[in-house]
């Protein structure tokens, strides 16, 4: 089946809720490409191999979570950006991008998705766009077993004492700097993407634990539920691309 390109970003922008969540990037349609869809190809951030493997892979539409033209970069088309735009150009491939509207969703999000995967229920928002969740009593070595199982990678783990886990603040990405804020808000543990280099004795003194999963092993989730539910419905067929990233 096809679907009208249009259709598809301006359902997905309404249930992303994109306006409530101002940016530093474009959120939503970025690059105009094929005016039907057939094929999504989804990953979690723009690169010129994503997108020449979802152009030689029959893909009309690639879905990211790390889109293009973000306003803290240089406006130059310099050569990875040309390279990129060449890429989508050749296979007349639209670019979509939903970065915090993303990371943000209740159950298609990156936080949500992790969460879920890990046995945390979600009770609360944590900071701008993370989830705060209760789950039954676990130590943090099995916490981080659980984790490493998920993302496929073993995570860093700061520990902060002995406390057993019953409240979790989950925030995918680079939430290192949310430590803090998640010990203030009275969570045993922050589970993240990135560290902050304050993190580890932050984690010591204030008695929280710190488990730092990668920023894109933890975001790989929310594009892959997004294009999913897009999927089933427009009637789409989808796949998801990793791209290796060991940050």
């Amino acid at each position: 089946m096809a679907a009208a390109r249009d259709e598809v970003v301006e359902y997905a922008n309404a249930l992303l809720e994109v306006d409530r969540y101002p940016e530093f990037a474009a959120q939503g349609l970025q690059v105009v490409g094929s005016e039907e869809v057939t094929t999504i190809a989804c990953g979690v951030s723009c690169s010129k191999e994503l997108f020449e493997r979802a152009v030689d892979g029959g893909a009309d539409l690639v879905l990211v979570h790390h889109g293009l033209f973000w306003r803290n970069e240089p406006l130059v088309v310099d050569a990875r950006l040309r390279g990129r735009l060449e890429a989508l150009f050749r296979g007349n491939v639209s670019l979509v991008a939903y970065h915090l509207a993303l990371d943000a969703h209740r159950t298609l999000g990156n936080n949500a998705q992790l969460a879920a995967r890990v046995g945390a229920v979600p009770v609360e928002q944590f900071g701008a766009v993370g989830l705060g969740c209760t789950m039954d009593a676990v130590g943090l070595d099995e916490l981080a077993a659980r984790v490493a199982e998920v993302v496929e990678r073993p995570p860093l783990v700061l520990r902060g004492g002995d406390r057993r886990i019953r409240r979790l603040a989950v925030a995918t990405g680079a939430a290192g700097y949310d430590l803090v804020q998640a010990s203030h808000e009275g969570y045993d543990a922050l589970l993240t993407g990135e560290p902050e280099e304050p993190s580890a004795v932050t984690a010591r003194e204030l008695g929280i634990h710190l488990i730092a999963a990668g920023h894109h092993a933890t975001e790989r989730f929310g594009v892959q539920a997004l294009a999913a539910h897009l999927s089933e419905r427009f009637g789409l067929d989808w796949r998801y691309l990793e791209v290796d990233n060991p940050v």
